[in-house]
């Protein structure tokens, strides 16, 4: 493994405080399953919530015939607040505990959806959405800390997986939600508000079975785990650059291949299913060739995925490959989620969730604007070029720490 070890131990040797009676029934085989349903639903609910208020804002502000780059300009004050708020999580659970901490902020989180709701206003929707984003990463942080905590380890590939799918479900679920009720009027937004409240009713109710991780071993800031984990958080600045990148630019590949809209569509959707679809075997494959190999098999197929999108574009081949294309880039997350809970515990693995988000949200945030630079100076091949040269250093720095076993 790269980097060090820090003194909360590397892998799950102890338990933390709340779930120390539960070790011999773990030890014996036995899966806290409450608990994990409660976590996986909190986390699905907050990514409908996510998954929703994206499009929402952005439909309102085309109505208002706001500018584009105004329109993107508010998009990224969400991830933005994602990324700032993150190296303050690992100290804030620390001083007031992870399950306080999630109910505060699934309540802030509504607060501040009802006042934007309030509001309806461009400018004053910049400091909000800014504000959203800082109270909802601790919800995603802390609840994906407690899931990696808690899974056994010789299931932790499978759940892990399939906490991934699930979630992946819940994002497209939130868009899916505004052909019902629309995107005028409060009811949107209080679907929304109501989403962001059931996150702290489910924590509220599974409280007792939550562990104390933050309080296990020393103090582990975000910067500092940088450190001790480089490979691993570049897997996830790869994972979130392929994700947004594809998804923003594949439009633009697409019509300069004279591909119809329609047919563009079709593929997204396609890539998304193959995301959520094979994330649990890709887990099962993890528990067997463990989890850096299983990164490093990701990476090489996310790669080999780049080289063959040209070549299979039009013809019948694309459809399997975009599917199969899906799962593995975002595979590349799903393994490294996996990795973080064989190697960290306690209060170095909240660090490592929130350096996750940092990561996460700093390869979103630069993925499309790099690769829509390298495209309009080369062509569409752009795309597969920049996702290429992405996953082949994944690639390459994965293999040199396999070669060294």
């Amino acid at each position: 493994m790269t980097g060090k070890t820090v003194p909360a131990g590397r892998a799950p040797k102890r338990e933390s405080r709340n779930a120390a009676e539960d070790a011999p029934r773990a030890r014996a085989g036995a899966i806290p399953w409450a608990a994990m349903a409660g976590i996986i639903a909190t986390v699905t609910v907050f990514a409908v919530a996510q998954g929703l208020t994206y499009p929402l804002l952005s439909f309102i502000l085309e109505r208002k015939g706001t500018a584009p780059g105004l329109i993107g300009l508010s998009a990224a004050m969400t991830p933005l607040g994602f990324v700032l708020s993150a190296p303050f999580i690992p100290a804030l659970a620390r001083r007031v505990g992870g399950a306080r901490l999630t109910l505060v902020c699934a309540v802030l989180a509504a607060a501040t959806l009802a006042a934007i709701a309030a509001t309806q206003d461009v400018w004053a929707w910049m400091p909000l959405r800014f504000l959203l984003g800082c109270v909802a990463n601790p919800l995603y942080v802390v609840s994906e800390t407690w899931l990696i905590a808690i899974a056994p380890a010789e299931r932790r590939g499978r759940i892990m997986g399939l906490y991934s799918a699930v979630v992946s479900g819940g994002f497209a679920i939130g868009p899916l939600t505004l052909g019902l009720v629309g995107t005028e009027g409060w009811a949107p937004f209080l679907i929304g508000m109501a989403a962001f409240l059931l996150c702290g009713a489910i924590v509220l109710a599974v409280t007792r079975r939550l562990p104390s991780t933050a309080h296990e071993g020393e103090a582990t800031s975000v910067a500092s785990f940088f450190a001790l984990a480089p490979i691993l958080l570049f897997a996830v600045f790869t994972g979130a650059a392929f994700e947004q990148t594809l998804l923003s630019m594949i439009a633009v590949y697409g019509t300069a291949l004279g591909s119809v809209e329609t047919r563009i569509a079709a593929l997204i959707t396609t890539f998304i299913a193959g995301n959520a679809v094979l994330q649990v075997p890709l887990g099962r494959l993890a528990e067997r060739i463990g989890a850096t190999r299983g990164l490093f098999a990701c990476a090489l197929a996310s790669l080999a995925g780049c080289l063959l999108l040209s070549p299979a574009f039009d013809t019948i081949l694309i459809w399997p490959l975009v599917f199969v294309w899906g799962g593995v880039s975002f595979g590349i997350y799903t393994m490294a989620l996996i990795e973080l809970g064989e190697r960290f515990t306690g209060a170095a693995l909240i660090a490592g969730n929130a350096a996750f988000a940092l990561a996460w949200g700093i390869g979103g945030m630069s993925g499309s604007p790099v690769t829509g630079l390298v495209m309009q100076a080369i062509g569409h091949q752009g795309l597969p070029l920049t996702l290429g040269v992405l996953c082949a250093v994944l690639a390459g720095l994965l293999a040199m720490r396999v070669g060294r076993g």
